[in-house]
């Protein structure tokens, strides 16, 4: 079995709000790994959950952040800048659109659900790329977190399907820019997770099931599976790995159309 060292890195993991979290799951891996890691959290009442989560790792720095917040950001990087000096690894796991954008049709998406599904969620890594660019050494990875709703259509998923889109397109676009330092980034496209984010999906329960179903290897994707992929992706053995979306799905994408009897 390949054992991964991250013994001497430093990570920041951004949007981590409890243990279901696909970030936490990445995070773990991360630290089994030997990684010294740092967090971000949206707002003051998430802070007791994730304090709670990172009790037992060995100092952990944890940092309030709103991503829609550019002054809130530039100090979360110069305190970073401070204390570490450089950084390695950065885990962007930021996504919002208000729950009325996804109940509906996408038709009847506010230009303000929009921009702030967009703004959230894609814009973000792209503002935290440019941040933490100059503290990251060569070599280094950052992994942000996608879903197939970016390529097809997921009734339900609506906005939040354009703002996976953009999410992805930039990925590619920061891959370009980042690569000239050595700096590889890439996005996790996971199945359906039990997460509570995603239990806010209206039908998501039909969708899980609807999943296995129709996967090949007709098996839900777990946490592990996740956060064994985000680790991969940021450690040297991908290292000519970038720009990528790289599904850990069970192979659903790869289904055109199910044709099995019932």
């Amino acid at each position: 079995m390949i054992q991964i060292d991250a013994t001497g890195k430093r990570a920041l993991v951004m949007g981590v709000t409890n243990a279901r979290s696909l970030g936490w799951a990445i995070a773990k891996k991360l630290h089994h790994a030997g990684a010294e890691l740092a967090f971000s959290y949206q707002g003051e009442r998430l802070r007791g959950e994730l304090e709670k989560l990172t009790r037992d790792l060995p100092n952990p720095r944890l940092y309030q952040v709103d991503v829609t917040r550019p002054e809130e950001l530039e100090m979360l990087f110069q305190d970073l800048k401070a204390t570490w000096g450089s950084l390695d690894y950065v885990v962007h796991s930021i996504a919002f659109a208000p729950r009325a954008a996804m109940a509906g049709r996408y038709v009847e998406t506010t230009r303000d659900d929009w921009v702030t599904a967009l703004e959230v969620s894609a814009f973000s890594l792209v503002a935290v790329a440019r941040e933490a660019e100059p503290l990251l050494n060569e070599g280094g990875g950052i992994v942000t977190l996608s879903f197939y709703a970016a390529e097809k259509v997921v009734p339900k998923y609506n906005v939040m399907g354009v703002a996976k889109s953009a999410l992805e397109a930039s990925v590619r676009y920061l891959a370009y820019d980042l690569g000239a330092k050595g700096v590889r980034i890439n996005a996790v496209s996971a199945g359906p997770v039990k997460t509570i984010a995603a239990r806010s999906i209206p039908g998501f329960m039909k969708m899980y099931k609807r999943f296995t179903e129709v996967a090949p290897l007709g098996r839900p994707v777990l946490q592990e599976d996740v956060g064994n992929l985000g680790l991969f992706l940021l450690s040297p053995l991908a290292a000519a790995i970038t720009g990528e979306t790289v599904y850990v799905d069970s192979g659903f994408h790869v289904m055109g159309m199910d044709l099995s009897d019932d």
